[in-house]
């Protein structure tokens, strides 16, 4: 079952294009760090900017890297769900573990339109799909019936990633969906308090720069050692906090190239991050004692 830490990778980029050798040591580095899976091309993955054919050589070298040692949970969102399904049956194809799909940005469906588009999609696979509310971003909430009416129709949709910040989410998808469906933190800062409620880890920003200490968090709170994992979320939560000072994932990236992970490069339209969220990340990165 996935559970615990599973970063939301970046993608590395160079000169312009995906760093590809980067991005093969960076997910090494993750599993090394103890990280639980991995989720290439997501939105921290700058989704939204690479190209298809980008999108889906990150998906293949993060599968090839990974080897089944975690599993990779690959990206595979769209507003348009025919280019979804494309992407989600490319990474059955490489041998992902399972895809993330994101509720469709822009469009603004009603519920009806997105039990039809995830229906789609999980029709097209025989993958595990896990579905991804994170109305900050789509503005449409997916909500708990929905998720229940889907998981209802369709066998292989196992779990969600829930990015709305609001704790309560886990308990009534819990009592609506039963203990074996999984339930997955989009929000560092409320994860923690997320497993309290009956979550089984977060798919994470901080375990881009973090993952070592993000993954013990996840550990010692899914073992029931909450004052443990308090103990190191609070070495995070600055972290937590202030890596969405500016657009995820500029600070993550600034971060990572502090680190000599990769370059402190994305793709229009985001850009680098201004001095002030500089100084923050610095401070947040001696708090975590990751320099």
């Amino acid at each position: 079952m996935l559970r615990g830490s599973i970063p939301a990778l970046i993608t590395p980029m160079r000169n312009g294009i995906v760093d590809e050798k980067a991005f093969a040591s960076f997910v090494e580095w993750q599993i090394d760090q103890g990280s639980h899976g991995l989720v290439p091309v997501g939105t921290t993955g700058e989704s939204s900017t690479v190209s298809h054919a980008e999108h889906r050589r990150v998906v293949e070298i993060c599968v090839e890297v990974a080897s089944k040692r975690v599993p990779v949970v690959a990206g595979a969102s769209s507003n348009s769900t025919a280019e979804a399904i494309s992407l989600a049956r490319f990474a059955e194809g490489v041998g992902a573990d399972a895809v993330l799909s994101v509720v469709p940005y822009y469009n603004k469906p009603n519920q009806e339109g997105l039990f039809q588009h995830f229906s789609a999609i999980t029709g097209a696979i025989g993958l595990p799909v896990i579905l991804y509310s994170v109305p900050g971003r789509t503005i449409v909430d997916l909500t708990v019936d929905t998720i229940a009416r889907l998981r209802d129709a369709h066998a292989n949709i196992i779990g969600a990633k829930d990015a709305t910040g609001n704790m309560e989410r886990a308990s009534l998808q819990r009592s609506k969906l039963g203990k074996d469906f999984i339930l997955l933190s989009g929000d560092d800062s409320s994860a923690l308090g997320f497993n309290a409620h009956g979550g089984h880890g977060c798919i994470s920003v901080t375990a881009n720069v973090a993952p070592r200490l993000c993954s013990q968090m996840q550990e010692l709170s899914l073992a029931g050692d909450f004052i443990g994992a308090r103990e190191i979320n609070d070495k995070l939560v600055y972290l937590h906090k202030d890596l969405f000072m500016e657009p995820n994932p500029a600070p993550a990236k600034y971060i990572a190239n502090r680190l000599n992970l990769c370059a402190n490069e994305l793709r229009l339209p985001l850009g680098p991050i201004s001095k002030p969220t500089q100084d923050a990340m610095d401070f947040a990165i001696a708090h975590a004692g990751l320099i």
